[in-house]
């Protein structure tokens, strides 16, 4: 099997897509050495670190035409490379049906709430006009509850939207804590993008009231979005920007907690790596589906601010959600997610064919 993987993400290098794309495309290479991958795009882009030889960077657009990308750079491209299928991992596929396509919607946040996402007009409008045209053969998304939302907006024959859970890179592992003085300040983590889905400012509320007690840090990483939440410096806030890959088990080891506190999320894939790396998560109900019973929930500010005080407080309390959190991040991993995947691809080659024998097309 030859697919075309679209790569845009890779070109920013950081966030949940460029993780997504990143793992998937090495898992499915590494998982299926007789089959042959290439990310495309009509950007710059770095080939994943440890790529096997089945896995490639295949040409981008050639000329002005192809820089209208999903138009016919992205399709043209796929044909030049020889594709079977091309998968758009960030909501869109080809224009233009000439090939298999898979799509992965993974949450329909720019469709909730526009304050959301003030700059998502152009995926508002394209990707519910590529799903109901028929121009994603298939439909991945990464959980059950997603796949309910895009058959209620969008009317889609439930066989062609399949739900894939995601997982932690297989790099992040617990991280022992450096030993000897000075001791470091414990801290709750918030690891994601800072935009006003995520909540930011009932955790700082919260955070402020158990810091009175208690001498607890909140480190919020990752990269602010223009329209993310401002915070002034106070003591014990610590904003860390984006964090290299090299650091994010450290990070997410060390921490008291993985607070998780936003409105709404498709999978919610921080929590799932914060529990890899053994750290305890206290999390929104939004992420139920990828957490299971291994988080400690809560329901507003002050329902927060208690199961905060708890952990930083509570050793043995802490001990039994890091136990949790370890059991629950074994049930996920990138390997199943791409035989699954995989499997969506070849059912997407098989419809394909099937439609064009309908029309009569050789």
């Amino acid at each position: 099997m030859r697919v075309a993987i679209e790569a845009a993400s890779l070109a920013s290098g950081t966030g949940g897509l460029a993780r997504y794309t990143t793992q998937l495309s090495l898992a499915l290479a590494r998982a299926f050495p007789e089959d042959r991958y290439a990310l495309i795009s009509d950007q710059p882009f770095p080939l994943p670190d440890g790529a096997p030889p089945n896995l490639e960077r295949a040409a981008g657009p050639r000329g002005a035409i192809e820089r209208r990308w999903w138009l016919w750079g992205c399709e043209q491209a796929a044909a030049r490379w020889g594709a079977e299928a091309v998968h758009g991992p960030d909501f869109a596929v080809p224009y233009l049906a000439r090939r298999p396509s898979v799509m992965t919607v993974h949450d329909l946040s720019p469709w909730m709430d526009p304050g959301w996402h003030s700059t998502a007009a152009r995926v508002r409008r394209r990707t519910p006009w590529l799903l109901r045209a028929g121009r994603a053969t298939m439909v991945i998304v990464p959980a059950r509850s997603v796949r309910r939302q895009v058959l209620e907006r969008w009317r889609l024959e439930p066989d062609r939207v399949v739900a894939i859970a995601e997982a932690a890179a297989p790099w992040l592992l617990p991280v022992e804590a450096a030993a000897g003085p000075p001791a470091p300040t414990p801290y709750f983590l918030f690891l994601g993008t800072l935009e006003p889905r995520k909540n930011l400012e009932t955790l700082v509320e919260a955070w402020r009231v158990v810091r009175r007690g208690l001498a607890v840090d909140l480190v919020l990483a990752g990269r602010r979005r223009a329209d993310g939440p401002l915070f002034a410096p106070e003591p014990g806030l610590r904003l860390a920007g984006e964090v290299p890959d090299s650091e994010l088990a450290r990070l997410y080891s060390g921490a008291v907690a993985l607070v998780y506190p936003s409105h709404y999320e498709g999978f919610g894939l921080p929590v799932v790596e914060a529990m890899q790396c053994g750290a305890p998560v206290i999390a929104s109900p939004a992420v139920a589906e990828a957490a299971g019973d291994a988080a400690c929930y809560f329901a507003g500010a002050n329902d927060l601010a208690e199961a905060m005080r708890r952990m930083a407080s509570d050793a043995q309390w802490r001990a039994n959600w890091r136990e949790k959190s370890l059991g629950r991040a074994a049930e996920f991993s990138w390997e199943r997610t791409a035989r699954r995947t995989r499997e969506i691809y070849r059912e997407a080659i098989e419809r394909f064919g099937e439609f064009a024998g309908c029309r009569g097309e050789n």
